[in-house]
This record gives structure tokens, sequence and C-alpha cells, in this order.
């Protein structure tokens, strides 16, 4: 997560029910925290929880093949501390869960192998300081560009052009922001649009997107789609159907409007069906289930629409899990109101406020708007007196 990086979404979305940030921080707060006060309240439900005894860190896996016979799978990993690879362990069950946005994922233009700028991936970027003064191009245009523009604006860049491919996202900008359609070509610092226009530009950052990638499984292990609410081949979004046996389990390779609400959900269907507390069906109905889920993800055409698909996967998953879950984690209309806000005024929605669906306490004002707030750090942010 890069540097001045706030929550581009309400707290109260993705705060867990049983952990809330009251708790944790001991009182209301804002509700677009920056990156630092996330971390602290993910690490306050690690420690409640005592989970890091179970981790073994510094460790990479190399390789994870399903043994038809034994009906198991042999997992090999490296010891990075040691610079060692161990002896493959037997595992019943092996859970991915090392997220999708890891791998970039890269175009390629004519001429930009020759631009004599700098060309980066959103997954390179680090702070907006850097382009100061600076004319920059977005290629892509979903919540990335959307960030990274208004953060280099905030810090001090010259002008943001902002490049899609299908249609602009086309908020009310400030002026130093503007969209056009996708990328035609390069000419030294000259850019080139499919509709005949172009515009100087000293930086590309290129905000297109991320890969699944799991080099580390065997082929018919491996989950290969784009990025969407509702991959194919995984039956509750979870469990792999081209390959080992039921036993393999992806979790939160979902696109994502929740975050950690539905990790929590996806992490303790997985533990009950690792247990025994929850049923598989047959195989013919769960790929009737995916791919009827799958199905319905492909005829999505809006946020509204988005939200409501996620909320009902969740919901769906959580019917199963009874009295170990007796929450309702649905905040649609929470989403909603947010949404809504960023079309009235890109800028200025990250100031306004939420209750807190567990608790009802209405999250304060933070005494500083989002595009006026450059000191991101934790003690700043939670100092409630500046106001």
């Amino acid at each position: 997560m890069y540097r001045y990086l706030w929550s581009n979404g309400p707290k109260e979305t993705l705060e867990f029910p049983q952990y809330t940030f009251e708790e944790h921080f001991g009182k209301a707060i804002p509700s677009f925290p920056p990156r630092e006060v996330l971390f602290d309240y993910l690490q306050g439900r690690w420690k409640k929880e005592d989970i890091k005894k179970y981790v073994k860190f510094n460790t990479v896996v190399r390789d994870v093949c399903y043994n038809k016979e034994t009906d198991d799978f042999t997992v090999s990993v490296k010891r990075l501390d040691e610079d060692q690879v161990e002896d493959g362990e037997r595992f019943d069950y092996v859970v991915v869960a090392s997220g999708h946005y890891s791998v970039p994922n890269v175009p390629s233009f004519p001429g930009i192998d020759r631009f004599p700028g700098r060309v980066l991936h959103s997954h390179d970027f680090r702070e907006a300081n850097e382009f100061t003064g600076k004319r920059l191009l977005c290629i892509g245009a979903s919540y990335s560009a959307e960030d990274i523009a208004l953060q280099c604006i905030k810090y001090g860049a010259e002008s943001v052009v902002i490049s899609y491919r299908t249609k602009a996202m086309g908020f009310n900008w400030p002026k130093e922001i503007t969209e056009r359609p996708l990328v035609d070509r390069f000419e030294g610092k000259t850019v080139h649009f499919k509709d005949g226009s172009s515009s100087e530009v000293d930086a590309v950052i290129m905000c297109t997107g991320y890969l699944h990638s799991y080099p580390y499984l065997r082929e018919e292990l491996r989950l290969k789609a784009s990025n969407v609410l509702y991959p194919p081949g995984l039956y509750k979004g979870l469990v792999w159907q081209k390959g080992g046996n039921n036993k393999l389990l992806y979790s939160g390779v979902q696109d994502q409007y929740y975050t950690y609400t539905m990790f929590d959900v996806c992490g303790l269907w997985i533990a009950k069906l690792i247990q025994g507390k929850v049923q598989l069906p047959d195989r013919d109905t769960m790929e009737k289930d995916w791919k009827t889920w799958h199905a319905r993800c492909g005829t999505l055409n809006s946020d509204a629409e988005d939200i409501s698909f996620q909320t009902d996967f969740i919901q769906d998953l959580v019917k199963d899990l009874g009295d170990d879950y007796p929450y309702n984690v649905d905040t649609q209309e929470i989403f909603n109101t947010w949404e809504h806000h960023k079309v009235e005024d890109i800028l200025s929605y990250r100031d306004k406020s939420f209750a807190s669906k567990y608790t009802g306490t209405p999250s304060p004002i933070h005494h500083t708007t989002f595009m006026k707030a450059l000191d991101d750090s934790m003690a700043t942010f939670l100092d409630q007196r500046k106001n």
C-alpha cells in the first residue's frame, strides 16, 4: 500500500461485527482512515485471536501437487531464513489465500518502449510527491486510476489525463484531471488517443489491474480468470471443481466491494467444511450452482447491481454457518450512499460520516478535509481535538 493511501470506502462496510473499530480504538473514529489506522485495526484482531502462533513465516510455497492415489496433497516449501527447500509435506486440504493483486496486467502500446519519461504500474506506485509539477497519464478507469489521480493532484501534480478503454468514469473532476479514450500510440512525450486528440505527458502510470497467478500450483489446480465478482469453476466461490477432489479451496479471489467481513465469512465456511460441519452436494449440483452464479455475474450493469450481487453471495455462505456466525453483515445501504457521494463530488466523499452497523455510533467528521489532509499518520488522524 502506497504512502498517503486512505480507505476509498467507508470503514463501516468492512468492520468486523465481533471486533468493532470502537472496541479497538476506544472511541468512534472517522469513516475513511489512512492505511496505518486500518493496519493497526487488523493487528488488533490478530492479537485478540492470537493467531500468529499458528503461522509459519519466511516460507515460500514452491509446489502443490494433488495425489490422486491417496487423495491428499504434497506441498513443497522453501525456508527463506535458511535458504533451504524442505522435503514435501502431506496435507489433506490446501487453501489458496494469497490474494490476486500482486502480478500486474501490463498492456503494450506502439511507441511506449521509446517514451522518455517514467513508465510504471500502479503496483509500483509508492508516493505522489514523486510527481509534483509533472503531467501524468493514467491508463485505466477504475479505483486505482481514480485514487492515484486524486493523490497526485493533491500533492502538486500539474495535470492528470485518465485514459479509458470502455467508458469514462465521468466524475465531476477538478480542472487538473481530464478523461480521454484509450491510448493509440506514443511519439516521444506525446500520447495520441483513439479519438484523434493528443497530450504531452511526463510520466505514465498503468492502472490496468492484475492477473490471477498461482505458479506454485499444478496446472489442473490453477484458477484462470479475469477479475470478476464470481470466478468460474468454484462452488460457493470457494471449492475448486477442476482438480483436487473438492479439497482445494480458494478464498478471497473475487473482485471486491466487501473485504474484511467477506474474508471472515469465507474463512469460517472453509473451516467448517474441513471439520465436516458443512456437507457438499453431488458434483452435478455443485456445477449447476457455480454456473448459475457466474452467469448472473455476467449480467451486472451497475455498481448497485454489483453490490447487491456480492451481498447475496456473502449471505448465501452465512446461511451455512448457523450459530457460529450470528451476524448480519449486509451493508448495501452504506455502499450505495457512498457511491452517490462520489458521483456528487469525487473530491469530498471521504469527508462524509457513517454510523457503525454494529454499535450504532456515528463516526465523527475528520478535522481536515481529505484534499487538504497531507499528514496521514495515525496520531494525527486520531487526534480529533483538532476539530
